[in-house]
This record gives C-alpha cells, sequence and structure tokens, in this order.
C-alpha cells in the first residue's frame, strides 16, 4: 500500500518531511513549501534536498509518491479584483518551480470559489487561469481537487472537474478526497459504482492522489469537516476498501485527518494520529482504542 499523511515542510524543509514520514511508517507524504495562508517562502536549502534524496532511496520511498498542496490563498476562480486573481497565477507558477526543484512531480490545487459569481463563470476563470499557468515543459502536473461544495466551491461535482479538464488542453490530473466526496453527495459505500462513474465521465487514469479522510458529516452536507478514520459518517470498512481497490493500487494515499487533543476536547489538537491510523489501515483492523492508544503514545 502506498500510503503516508500531510507533514511538515520546516526548519529541514523535505529532509524534515521525509523523516516526519518515516516516522509514522509511511512510504508516501504531502507537504506545503511554506504556511498555506500567507506567501512566505524560504529559499529551497539544497544540502538538505540531497539529504532528502538520500533518505528516500535509503527507505524505498519515491519521489512520485510525495504530493505537494498548493497554499490555499490561491483563487483562480474568483476574478472581480484583477490583481488578486493574477497574483494566484504568478504564485501557483512559483510553488511549480519550488516544486520542480524538490523533485515532486504532482502539486494539488482546490480549483477555487467563484464567491459573488455564477458557478459558470468561475469554472471560465479557473480554465483561463490554468492556461496561462501551465507550461508545456512543466515537469510538475497540478491535480484538481475535488471539492465538498462548501459556500460557492468549484469542483464539488465530477461534471465541473470534467469542465476543466477539457477546458484546459494541457496536462492535468486529479486528486480525490474521500471527506470531499461524501459532503458533495457521493455515497462511498459502493467504491467501484463511483469510479465507473469518474471512469465513464473523465477517466481513471487521471487520478493521481487520493485524500484519505473521514468526515464528521452526514452524506451531501456540503460542509468539509475532515474525521479520523473510522470515527465518522464514511466508516473503517468503506475507506478499507477504497485505499485497497486495486484499480488504486499504484495511487499514493494521503491522511489530512486532525490531530487529536490532549484531553478530548475540540481544542489543543497536539497529537498526530497518523502512525495509528497508517498502521489500521495496513492490517485492516480496527483499533476502537484508536484516540485512547494515541494520547498514550505522545503522553
Amino acid at each position: 500500500m502506498i500510503i503516508g499523511s500531510h507533514v511538515h515542510f520546516n526548519n529541514e524543509q523535505l529532509l524534515g518531511a521525509i523523516k516526519e514520514a518515516i516516522s509514522y511508517g509511511a512510504n508516501a507524504c504531502m507537504i506545503y513549501t511554506g504556511a498555506p495562508q500567507n506567501t512566505i517562502r524560504s529559499e529551497i536549502n539544497l544540502n538538505y534536498l540531497n539529504e532528502a534524496v538520500k533518505l528516500m532511496k535509503d527507505n524505498n520511498i519515491s519521489a512520485e509518491n510525495i504530493i505537494c498542496h498548493a497554499p490555499y490563498i490561491i483563487n483562480l476562480a474568483n476574478k472581480d479584483k484583477i490583481e488578486s486573481w493574477n497574483f494566484s497565477i504568478s504564485f501557483l507558477k512559483n510553488e511549480i518551480k519550488r516544486c520542480e526543484k524538490l523533485g515532486i512531480k504532482y502539486i494539488v490545487l482546490h480549483p477555487g470559489s467563484s464567491v459573488k459569481l455564477s458557478k459558470e463563470e468561475g469554472i471560465n476563470n479557473i480554465i483561463e487561469a490554468l492556461n496561462y499557468v501551465i507550461d508545456d515543459d512543466d515537469k510538475c502536473l497540478i491535480l484538481l481537487e475535488t471539492m465538498a461544495g462548501k459556500g460557492s466551491e468549484c469542483g464539488s461535482k465530477l461534471e465541473e472537474i470534467k469542465m476543466i479538464l477539457e477546458g484546459v488542453p494541457k496536462k492535468l490530473g486529479v486528486c480525490i478526497d474521500t471527506c470531499h466526496l461524501n459532503d458533495a453527495g457521493y455515497d462511498l459505500q459502493d467504491f467501484d459504482t463511483f469510479l465507473n462513474c469518474f471512469d465513464n465521465l473523465i477517466g481513471i487514469s487521471k487520478i493521481k492522489c487520493v485524500h484519505v479522510n473521514d468526515s464528521k458529516n452526514v452524506l451531501g452536507s456540503h460542509k468539509d469537516r475532515h474525521e479520523n478514520i473510522g470515527l465518522g459518517h464514511i466508516g473503517f470498512e468503506t475507506i478499507l476498501k477504497i485505499v485497497n481497490n486495486p484499480k488504486l493500487k499504484d495511487v499514493p494515499k494521503i491522511l489530512e485527518t486532525p490531530y487529536v487533543s490532549k484531553n478530548g476536547g475540540e481544542k489543543e489538537l497536539v497529537y498526530p494520529p497518523y502512525k495509528f491510523e497508517i498502521e489500521m489501515l495496513r492490517k485492516g483492523e480496527f483499533n476502537p482504542n484508536l484516540l485512547a492508544d494515541i494520547r498514550e503514545y505522545y503522553k
């Protein structure tokens, strides 16, 4: 199983991220190349990068399984403020170049929110922006993420993802997110039916990454609140079938589940769950003491 989680790109950059992934028993991971809420970016440290490449080789971690996530501040769907739209285009192009310097092959992108515009206008803006962003010689592929449909988000319906792909005659891929799909109204209990629908509309070969998250919300709620594996409305057995689906065998699965609090409340989310969730999915057995075991391990 190719599985990992979000990890941190901070003091040691990619090296630190790979060390963290290994500590979780992962052979894949996802990073931001800086804080997702701002534009501050440090120079890529080549010494750390070279050490990271060696560590990946020593632990059989392929560069194909290191995913970058574009920052949330990028919004290609709204063109009301042309300066902001142009900034999003420029910043995304720079993130792609940073990924290429790091040897990363895929960058996941939220398509964007149309805000006061219609969904159709938002999708047209995304198409126009991506045609500006993508160069023919880019080595890092943008993956459009399926969204939950919160507010004015574009990309919560497969038909919207298809429209964007058809409007950009350059290379693009897709990242499916289990929580987002559930919240958008796609019933994952019969995942093969969903995959067949995806294949007929878009083509299953376009799926290059799966974000694996349970959901705090019921089907079709359009809320986008991730839950730890097996503790939400999707459920462990359904998620287990998704991560073991043979059609997605070679696709990296990335956990974005919430950190665990010290005392069981909604605040102080300090303990990463990934080591335990990855172990559960590899074993194929749900741990009913998941949260307690995480707290005990990290305290």
